[in-house]
């Protein structure tokens, strides 16, 4: 089993085109033969090291490393050349490509190679991509997915060309991240065609939905949000599209409930997943959402923060730090576990004897099944020698009507070991934060300190780097 598998399948359903960039388009046969002239060239290297944004070349690259046999590197284009070049030294020998080292591939004169040109065997636990995570916490770390991970979560959770011939999918998610990779495998395996856009602008992606007649696209919440601050209290005007995914980080309340409305014919999808796990584990899909959001249930409204239930294959537990089941509605460690967990970096393992992967997020599990997730274990706040969670005062924050970001962090004290600073960026008064937050959480959960400022450190896709953030506040004595 090998992901070029996804590819020759595309290639069978007729001459449609799956994917599109800057007005050009390829058809399934065309991005096959252009994969197979790449494979020609890949087969005498150790890995292919992709150096880019979304593009025409990205797809080809992937399938072309894939029928050579070689493991693919999506890098990061955005880092500095001295963090390029530590990423670079650990795929000695490697073949890396920037879009236009591949244009011999993607020119409509490209031609494939003989057809009875031997091909490796292919093998499901062979290596198919190996992607850096976002080092949110950590240095950065080469998640392993193996072939058989990839496709499991494509052939676990995806209908086979069950997509109409219209449907069209906008990725905007950088190729270095795991949603630009299974969301190429996955659209490609139902009949979608991939529209790429090189980088996000919400003016850019309403006008690209637009043109395109998108049905399908994804977001991060830094993006959704922006688009729909753009919107103000104006309805998106996007009658074409379906489905709106969304996920990455946590998403503000505000922000999805302003979204919901401005979407309102749109089927919103939460989906939360990890690189590690080979994309999305569990779905909030669009029935829970628009129940969650017409109900005046406080439980069901709930919902609309939980990222939903497991997908086919996958399940999840909820574990004391000793490792022991909690009851439903107890917070605890995520422990997920099925065919697509990797669990994997750099050939180390990290599964248990039993094939858990212990996901390093706080949550719980309500009565129903849903899963809500609270943060990571890592970013715990210990005052006094009580645990406090960052993201419950974050969500408190974010309720004020003056605030628009939040961070939450601990830092080092002498008396209480740690005390809370909240971050916020936004229009408000210090005392004003610190007596909403008061009114609405217990004292010891109230921030020390309130810090205003333009924007949150984050990666490309959004994720808050808690680290840098702590750092910074450190080396000024906030």
């Amino acid at each position: 089993m090998n992901i070029s598998m996804i590819l020759e399948m595309a290639a069978s359903n007729g001459d449609r085109s799956v994917v599109t960039y800057g007005g050009r388009s390829l058809t399934g046969p065309e991005l096959h033969d252009r994969a197979r002239a790449a494979a020609s060239r890949f087969r005498e290297y150790p890995a292919v090291l992709y150096l880019g944004t979304n593009h025409l070349a990205y797809p080809v690259a992937l399938f072309g490393a894939a029928l050579a046999g070689v493991p693919f590197v999506a890098l990061n284009y955005r880092l500095g050349e001295a963090q390029l070049t530590a990423l670079r030294d650990r795929h000695p020998g490697a073949l890396e490509l920037a879009p236009d080292d591949l244009d011999a591939f993607v020119d409509s004169t490209a031609t494939a190679v003989d057809a009875d040109e031997a091909a490796p065997e292919w093998d499901g636990d062979a290596v198919a991509a190996i992607i850096y995570t976002s080092g949110t916490t950590s240095d950065p770390k080469p998640a392993v997915l193996r072939h058989r991970h990839l496709l499991a979560y494509v052939l676990n959770t995806m209908e086979f060309a069950s997509a109409a011939e219209t449907d069209a999918s906008l990725v905007s998610v950088p190729p270095y991240h795991i949603a630009g990779l299974t969301n190429l495998l996955s659209n490609l395996y139902t009949g979608r065609r991939v529209v790429y856009l090189d980088a996000f602008d919400p003016d850019t992606w309403l006008h690209t939905v637009r043109r395109e007649k998108v049905t399908h696209a994804m977001l991060v919440p830094t993006m959704l949000a922006r688009i729909v601050t753009g919107l103000g209290d104006e309805p998106a005007d996007v009658p074409s599209l379906q489905s709106l995914a969304y996920g990455g980080s946590r998403t503000p309340r505000p922000v999805l409930e302003h979204a919901l409305r401005a979407f309102a014919d749109t089927g919103f999808v939460n989906a939360y997943g990890l690189t590690e796990t080979a994309s999305s584990i569990a779905v909030l899909g669009p029935d829970d959402h628009r129940a969650a959001f017409a109900s005046d249930d406080a439980a069901v409204r709930d919902r609309l923060g939980s990222v939903g239930r497991p997908l086919p294959g996958i399940e999840i537990e909820i574990r004391t730090e000793e490792g022991e089941p909690v009851t439903p509605g107890e917070t605890g460690l995520v422990f997920v576990r099925g065919e697509q967990i990797s669990g994997e970096y750099g050939g180390r393992s990290v599964l248990d004897e039993q094939g858990w992967f212990a996901t390093r997020d706080l949550g719980h599990v309500d009565d129903e099944g849903y899963l809500f997730i609270e943060g990571r274990a890592d970013d715990t706040i210990i005052r006094g020698g009580e645990n406090i969670a960052p993201a419950e005062i974050e969500d408190v924050l974010l309720e004020h009507p003056g605030i628009t970001e939040a961070a939450v962090v601990g830092v080092a004290d002498a008396e209480w070991g740690q005390r809370i600073v909240a971050v916020l960026v936004g229009d408000a008064d210090p005392d004003e934060i610190t007596a909403w937050v008061k009114d609405r959480l217990r004292s010891s959960k109230t921030p020390d300190t309130v810090v205003f400022r333009d924007e949150l450190p984050k990666t490309e896709t959004g994720k808050l780097l808690r680290r840098t953030l702590l750092t910074e506040l450190e080396n000024t004595n906030a």
